[in-house]
């Protein structure tokens, strides 16, 4: 019937370290904007185009992108814990499609979300069982990653689903933009590190000392951290891209580039790769209904939403 879309960064810090009055008034003002999308859109079903953290998905198996059949919220930086509203057969006619436009997608019956999902999925709607969801994971934390031609042609084939469901079709790309947390990565991780990356936390003690650094890092600043600066250039630079409807034109980033100019986590952005090449798919361009974008050091990020039909 229709699809829409809204692309925001999130960041396990929102609502925890306050920007300057000035950013987080234009903040607060771009995610009433996004709501007010949301709900005059009113969708009948929602794709959520989420990365992970190592809080759901490990090393023991890491896919380049996967379908949620099933999937919960584990409530990770006050996001709310508990199971998203599924809608099992969609989810799984859609990863039957994907797999039919010749892209091997991958299927979770138990996918498990952290802050990536949960997070714009609760501003947005309020709840995690407001709108009938459908996940996609797409790794943007553990290497190798697959070339961004693929995220693209994945996306490609959501967005063509999509327009041919009875529905409105909202796309939700959550993620990015340049940032550099204190992730640990593989070629430098301690064996306690390693053991983390392939089986999570081993109780609610480590994880609690992992969200205690990571809100540490937020409030030192990223000069003081040991991390990449943000990149609003970078940042700036992929948005046109967003917006500009010429899907082909994400085929050009390259991970080692984006590791050096964007920081090692600014990989998140293939979920919007993904959702504006599902949106271009679906409406055959892309209308930017609205634009926000603001550095955002306490966050440790480039922030950044967009609306767009």
């Amino acid at each position: 019937m229709s699809v829409k879309l809204i692309a925001l960064s999130h960041s396990p810090l929102l609502g925890i370290n306050e920007p300057k009055p000035e950013v987080n008034e234009a903040l607060q003002d771009a995610f009433a904007k996004a709501r007010k999308a949301a709900e005059e859109y009113d969708p009948d079903l929602v794709i959520v185009f989420t990365p992970d953290h190592f809080n759901g998905f490990f090393y023991t198996l890491m896919p380049p992108f996967c379908v949620g059949l099933q999937a919960e919220s584990m409530g990770d930086y006050l996001t709310t814990p508990g199971p998203f509203d599924v809608p099992e057969s969609a989810a799984e006619e859609l990863a039957q499609f994907v797999i039919d436009q010749d892209v091997d997608m991958a299927i979770s019956r138990q996918m498990v979300l952290d802050h990536g999902g949960a997070q714009p999925v609760e501003l947005l709607f309020g709840s995690l069982t407001a709108k009938p969801v459908i996940p996609i994971f797409v790794n943007g934390v553990a290497r190798p990653f697959t070339a961004m031609q693929r995220i693209r042609v994945m996306g490609e084939a959501v967005g063509k689903w999509a327009k041919a469901q009875d529905k409105k079709v909202l796309m939700v790309a959550s993620g990015g933009l340049s940032h550099d947390p204190p992730l640990p990565r593989w070629a430098s991780a301690t064996d306690a590190q390693k053991h983390f990356m392939l089986h999570g936390h081993p109780d609610q003690a480590d994880r609690d000392a992992r969200e205690a650094r990571v809100i540490a890092a937020g409030k030192e600043g990223a000069a003081n951290a040991g991390i990449i600066d943000i990149n609003p250039e970078w940042d700036e630079k992929f948005m046109a891209d967003c917006i500009s409807g010429e899907s082909t034109r994400f085929d050009a980033y390259d991970a080692d580039t984006m590791d050096d100019e964007a920081g090692h986590s600014s990989h998140e952005v293939r979920t919007w790769v993904a959702a504006f090449s599902a949106l271009t798919a679906a409406n055959g361009g892309v209308n930017a209904e609205f634009t926000f974008y603001r550095p955002i050091p306490e966050f440790v990020a480039g922030f950044g939403l967009v609306i767009a039909s």
